[in-house]
């Protein structure tokens, strides 16, 4: 999966964003705290000034999939072109700042910045891919092939070796890939115990080419 580039707002400090959003505000969020959740009005449009956030999907179980990392620079709330509820909740990985767009500023700046109107109009088709790649991946891929996929799309070269920058946890793999957090306990052990990957501080390290059957 490339990595996807910084919005068209992402190089605006919070004065330039207050000139094109003048009733906008800005709101800061500790770890771990909702920031949006899924059903809720749609509203506004958030730019992230800083920190990350997840968005993700839960069930009556409590059982969540991740559905996306949010970075700074991007921007989430896409749906308050259409005024109907949110499709997912909002919850930041870190401490978070945000810069909160009402949906009529939102909608003046669709009329007058052209350049934002293709850049949303982009993401917007952006996220259907996503989606539409991870639902193939939960109905045609088991557990395990999720896991190497995830893998695959996170991995980064780092100091000559192959690694997910994240630190996540087994749960939070888990959510990731739509699966139990026993399942990817036994992958994880499994691969680590054949020399495939180690776990550092968190983080996966990829020793060598993951096996295509587990």
């Amino acid at each position: 999966m490339p990595a996807r580039s910084p919005g068209v707002l992402a190089d605006l400090d919070e004065s330039s964003l207050r000139e094109l959003a003048p009733r906008g505000v800005r709101r800061d969020f500790r770890k771990h705290a909702v920031v949006v959740n899924e059903g809720d009005e749609t509203n506004a449009l958030y730019e992230v000034l800083s920190g990350r956030l997840k968005a993700f999907v839960s069930g009556d179980d409590g059982r969540e999939v991740v559905l996306d990392t949010i970075l700074p620079g991007d921007y989430f709330g896409e749906l308050v072109l259409d005024g109907g509820p949110r499709s997912a909740s909002i919850m930041a990985l870190e401490p978070v700042r945000l810069f909160v767009m009402p949906q009529a500023d939102v909608e003046g700046l669709l009329l007058a910045n052209p350049q934002f109107a293709r850049d949303l109009i982009e993401r917007l088709i952006g996220r259907v891919r996503a989606l539409t790649d991870k639902v193939r991946d939960l109905a045609l891929k088991d557990v395990y092939g999720r896991f190497v996929r995830f893998t695959e799309d996170h991995a980064i070269e780092r100091n000559g070796e192959r690694m997910v920058p994240e630190r996540l946890t087994q749960s939070e793999v888990a959510a990731r890939i739509g699966g139990s957090r026993e399942m990817v306990s036994r992958i994880i052990r499994d691969l680590t115990q054949g020399g495939y990957i180690e776990i550092d501080a968190k983080r996966i390290r990829l020793l060598k080419k993951l096996p295509a059957h587990w």
